[in-house]
């Protein structure tokens, strides 16, 4: 759940580097999408950590779509890849679905 909450947090602070006017339309999106998955089971580690990859790649395209630096996913990325690393839940092969930049 703590994990969860950082990376919504951190899509949310995503949202703010916006153009002010889709700034709502994404934060709903954001909030909706996190909102439909908080019955998931905790213990389905693979479930869950490829729906935060998910939040990555879409925040990068939502990101790119508004001509807004990529590297300012760059936060989230780290968060991601420090914490599947801690738990050691992810095999190191599949760290590296996350882009490089």
């Amino acid at each position: 759940m703590q994990k969860a909450l950082g990376v919504y947090g951190q899509v949310l602070r995503l949202v703010r580097r916006l153009p002010k006017d889709s700034r709502p339309y994404y934060a709903k999106y954001a909030r909706e999408n996190f909102v439909n998955y908080r019955d998931a089971d905790a213990n389905d580690t693979q479930f869950l950590d490829e729906l935060f990859l998910r939040a990555y790649n879409h925040s990068l395209w939502v990101l790119n779509k508004y001509s807004v630096d990529e590297s300012a996913a760059d936060k989230l990325k780290e968060s991601l890849l420090r914490l599947e690393k801690e738990t050691m839940r992810v095999p190191a092969r599949c760290l590296s679905l996350y882009p490089s930049g």
